[in-house]
């Protein structure tokens, strides 16, 4: 059985973020502050010994995780993508206004951010709301999302054990998704900060969520 540690960042602030507008499978550029925070997240875990670096296959994702190796003096070290661990696919509002998508989508409750929804459903429930109302119902269901993010841990349990250590750089909903399915205890309602570490401890089957989101750069 495999058994080794998975350290999930969330990468740097980009100006879709900067903008509070939706970034799922669309993308934009790191900010300056999303790259010195990258940086800053590479220089704490220089100490840390990964087996491999590993991002998502969004450019803001790979940007990070290069920036994060570089701080850490292995800028030469392999970056493998790895699409299963994108963020959720948004369909018909990605790139809309962050405060009014989440206003339709939680239009039963009244509210204008996931922060503020998930007081009232689940992070599951938030995937299927949002492709129910796409006009197009393009945007990841959470069936769909989650055979996409399977596949990224049997990926992850078929090439490493032995106690490794790995990095991810992925995404806030992601990230969120991911703690919420193994660490159902844990609140996520405050999502991830641009370039907060959370680790995940895997065993066979077995997953544990160690630490969520935490802050590298306080």
């Amino acid at each position: 059985m495999s058994q080794f540690s998975i350290y999930f960042v969330r990468h740097g602030q980009t100006y879709f973020n900067l903008f509070n507008r939706m970034q799922g499978w669309s993308d934009s550029p790191l900010t300056d502050q999303g790259k010195a925070t990258a940086t800053q997240v590479g220089h704490e875990l220089a100490p840390t010994v990964f087996a491999h670096y590993y991002s998502s296959d969004s450019k803001r994702a790979m940007d990070t995780a290069n920036l994060i190796k570089a701080a850490a003096g292995k800028a030469t070290a392999e970056l493998t993508t790895l699409p299963s661990f994108r963020e959720t696919f948004y369909g018909y509002y990605e790139g809309d206004d962050s405060s009014r998508t989440w206003s339709l989508v939680g239009k039963d409750y009244g509210v204008t951010s996931l922060h503020e929804l998930l007081d009232h459903v689940t992070i599951e429930e938030t995937k299927d709301l949002m492709r129910k109302i796409d006009p197009f119902h393009e945007a990841e269901d959470n069936q769909t999302y989650w055979q996409r993010v399977n596949r990224g841990f049997e990926y992850l349990k078929a090439h490493h054990d032995n106690h490794e250590k790995v990095l991810v750089v992925s995404h806030g909903t992601t990230i969120r998704s991911i703690v919420s399915h193994f660490g159902p205890e844990i609140d996520i309602t405050r999502g991830p900060k641009n370039g907060s570490v959370t680790r995940i401890d895997v065993d066979g089957d077995q997953i544990k969520v160690v630490s969520y989101a935490k802050d590298l750069t306080d």
